[in-house]
This record gives structure tokens, C-alpha cells and sequence, in this order.
């Protein structure tokens, strides 16, 4: 018997498979075969190793200015998992979701489209399961446009079983190198997988691995890069952005920055200017619809300041190159007398660039467990920060404490700071949507509560 509930339904999908990610497209694109899934508009796959999520975000934006009735799949989540599927703006509810759940596991077990027995059980991994059943559910949305987040990688991503009209490739540094290889070129590579024969790819990363330009000409993709096919400039107050002549040669100038915060959203919003040119003849929009997208855009997690007392500063940064976005931005941010993180991180980061990095702006930090297997432990988070004279000058500690959620580290933080300072959340998905559980936290230091 089925599951009932959602929750039901990922428990389900979480004891499916032997290991948690299983690299490869043969079961799932079998599955998908059963099930006879496609997608009747144009679709977009953004893949990249940061700004994934805000280019998704903006072109979702964009478009719905347009009047076009985008479908966004995105991972992870922050807090539920109904955020992974979005369709004219708004999550989907979950009972939504429960078809396409029991579709997937119809064809997974061997039932076909038609009925029939296709060749027995499939296993697949709890990302193949809920990205074919976010599939399945955008393909009956009566969509405009599909805007898909590539989860890992590009190449041999549940993803890629859909093909692109339009492949966007971002930032691109190292993060997960035990899966995609140790080294620019080689994740490079993996990420270029998603790119189709004639369809543009817009490359955002101002110098990308020379992996992704051979990968371009070796499948005859139509390539679009920014620096040569496309640039922006700015200064405090406005943007402006324009395409080379031999694309068409539009100009947008006098733009307001992009709502999501950041210097690094820049190259994310160029990325998507670009995309939005290259489908221009199927997906007309209009340049108002262009600066009021950008303008609205939201996103929660990053670099998200929350107003308060002490100041809170939100980001999913958990590679070391977003952290150094991270710190960029936060050194941008002027005078705090005292910085507070709260930080937790999956055990497979590249931990100690990381926090060197960030180090010099963090007076004290609260490490917390999360609730994953595959996480760093608290302890092993302040020994890692205790052990490095990077992260304790002299060899005095900046370890304030050691949580068992980041809710109770971002309370202890609290009860610490002056109401002048700021408190920093960091290093996972899981840490941010953990003090966002019970919604956006209003702080009020206790020095100046009534």
C-alpha cells in the first residue's frame, strides 16, 4: 500500500536506495522512460557550483513579470520540502506532490505508462525519486517555461535526463571533488554535460575551465560568454549590461541592482540576461518586466540580512568560494563591534580554506550539529577552529560553544551579543533552515528588551 503523506513519501524515498548518491542516469532515465515524462515548453538547466539558486530565482522573476507561467525545480531545501517545486511563483502544496509520487513508484516497480510489466523493480536514490516526481508534476502544470537546478554536478545529474533549450553554467570552483574530480577542469567537465547540440549555453563564470569551451565546440553547442558575448558594468548607484553585436546587441542601462544582495549577483544577473536574449524569439519579455524582476527578486538564504537588534545575517555559503563571497560581503556591511557566527557543515567540506578565510571578521563562534549523517559533529567543528592558529591567533579560542541544533546556537549567540553586534548563520543549507524553522527570527538582544 501506498504512502498517504508526504512525509510518508520521502521516509519511503529515503530507504529506497543503498547510498544516499549513486552517480549515473541509466535507472532513473529508465523510470522516466516508463513513465513517459517530458516536458511540453522550453526548458532551462542551470548548473554551476554557486549562484545555481539566484539565477533560478531571477529568471523565475523575470519571466512572471512577463506574464509567463514559469515552473522552478531547486535543491535543496531550507525548511520544507514543498520549496523544491515552484510554479507561478508559490511552492506547491504538498498533497499537490502525492500523484507524481505514485506515479514514480508505479514505474519504478515495472508498471509502464501503458500498463504492462517493463522489466522489473528499479532502485533508485531519494534525489532520483523526488526530482522525477517534481518532474512529473511541473509537465502537468501547463508551464510556460521549466527552470531546472542542476542538484550535483551536470552530467550524470537526474536532471540531465531532460533535454535543454537553454543551459546556463555559473560559477564553477571546487566543492564536492570526491564525486566531480579535484580540480576546476575536471568539475568543469561534469557541469558541461548538460549542454545540447545547437542550444545556447550561457557561461557566467567571468574565466571558465577550458574543459567547458572544448566540451562546447565537441557537441556543437552555441556558446555565449561572459566577457566576450556579453559584459556589464557598474557603479554605486546603477548597473548596465549589453550583448555583442553578432547576438542582436541589446543594451539595458541605468538598471537598480538586484534585490538578492551581494557584488557576486551581478554575474548571476548577466548569466540571466543572456538566457532571457537567447530564448527571446520563444519567450518574448519586455524591458520593464526585465527591471521589475530584478528588482522584486526574492530569495531567502542568501546573503539575507534581517533587520534586528543585533543584526542578522543569513547565507548558505558552504564552499570556499562562496564563503569568500560571504566574507566580501560582510566586510561591506561597515561596523559591527563584535561578529557572532553560527556554523555548521557537512564533514565532506573543504573545511579549513573555509574558515580561514572568513576568519579574520568572526569574533566568536557557535558550531552546531545537524541532523545528517554525512555532518560535521560541534566538537569536531572547534577543534578544527581550536587547532588552527588562523582561527585562534595566539592560541586563545574563539569557541564560544558547542550546540545541538543551530535554533539553540543561534539563542546562545543571542544571549551573548550587545544589540550593536551581528550574528552570522553559515556553512549549510541544513544550518540556515535550521533557525528558520519557525519563520524569519526577530532578534532583540536582551540589553535593550522591555
Amino acid at each position: 500500500m501506498n504512502p498517504t503523506t508526504l512525509t510518508d513519501w520521502l521516509a519511503h524515498c529515503e530507504r529506497l536506495h543503498p547510498v544516499t548518491i549513486d552517480m549515473g542516469l541509466d535507472r532513473v532515465q529508465r523510470v522516466a522512460q516508463r513513465m513517459g515524462l517530458s516536458m511540453n515548453c522550453p526548458v532551462i538547466t542551470v548548473a554551476g557550483t554557486n549562484g545555481k539558486g539566484s539565477t533560478c530565482a531571477m529568471l523565475e522573476a523575470v519571466y512572471g513579470e512577463s506574464g509567463y507561467r514559469a515552473g522552478v525545480y531547486t535543491s535543496p531545501h531550507l525548511v520544507h520540502f514543498e520549496e523544491r517545486c515552484r510554479v507561478g511563483g508559490e511552492s506547491v502544496k504538498a498533497e499537490a506532490l502525492l500523484p507524481a509520487f505514485a506515479e514514480v513508484e508505479a514505474a519504478r516497480l515495472g508498471q509502464g505508462a501503458s500498463g504492462h510489466d517493463d522489466g522489473g523493480e528499479v532502485s533508485l536514490s531519494y534525489f532520483e525519486f523526488t526530482t522525477l516526481a517534481i518532474l512529473r508534476t511541473l509537465s502537468q502544470s501547463s508551464l510556460d517555461v521549466a527552470i531546472l537546478e542542476v542538484g550535483l554536478g551536470g552530467r550524470l545529474d537526474a536532471v540531465n535526463i531532460i533535454d535543454t533549450d537553454c543551459a546556463v553554467i555559473t560559477s564553477i570552483a571546487l566543492d564536492h571533488m570526491a564525486l566531480l574530480g579535484n580540480d576546476r577542469d575536471a568539475i568543469g567537465y561534469e557541469k558541461a554535460g548538460i549542454m545540447r547540440t545547437g542550444r545556447p549555453v550561457i557561461v557566467s563564470d567571468p574565466v571558465p575551465p577550458q574543459s567547458v569551451l572544448d566540451r562546447a565546440m565537441e557537441v556543437g553547442a552555441d556558446l555565449w560568454r561572459l566577457g566576450k558575448d556579453f559584459h556589464f558594468a557598474g557603479d554605486q548607484q546603477q548597473w548596465g549590461w549589453a550583448m555583442h553585436p553578432s547576438h542582436g546587441g541589446r543594451r539595458y542601462a541605468g538598471l537598480a541592482y538586484p534585490a538578492l544582495r551581494g557584488a557576486n549577483q551581478l554575474v548571476n544577473a548577466s548569466g540571466v540576461l543572456a538566457a532571457l536574449e537567447a530564448l527571446r524569439p520563444r519567450l518574448p519579455v519586455t524591458a520593464q518586466a526585465v527591471r521589475n524582476g530584478l528588482a522584486m527578486v526574492e530569495l531567502p538564504g542568501r546573503f539575507q540580512i534581517v533587520p534586528g537588534t543585533p543584526t542578522l545575517v543569513l547565507d548558505v555559503a558552504h564552499n570556499p568560494h562562496s564563503v569568500a563571497a560571504l566574507t566580501e560581503n560582510l566586510d561591506a556591511m561597515g561596523f559591527y563591534p563584535t561578529t557572532h557566527a553560527v556554523f555548521g557543515a557537512m564533514a565532506d567540506k573543504d573545511l579549513v580554506p573555509m574558515l580561514e578565510r572568513i576568519a579574520p571578521l568572526i569574533d566568536r563562534w557557535h558550531v552546531t550539529d545537524l541532523p545528517l549523517e554525512r555532518a560535521s559533529k560541534a566538537q569536531a567543528l572547534a577543534d578544527t577552529l581550536d587547532g588552527n592558529p588562523a582561527t585562534a591567533p595566539k592560541g586563545q579560542s574563539r569557541v564560544a560553544g558547542c550546540h545541538a541544533s543551530p535554533i539553540e546556537a543561534l539563542r546562545a549567540a543571542v544571549a551573548e551579543a550587545d544589540p550593536a553586534d551581528r550574528i552570522v548563520v553559515f556553512g549549510s543549507f541544513f544550518t540556515v533552515g535550521g533557525v528558520l524553522q519557525d519563520g524569519v527570527p526577530r532578534l532583540s538582544a536582551k540589553h535593550v528588551s522591555v
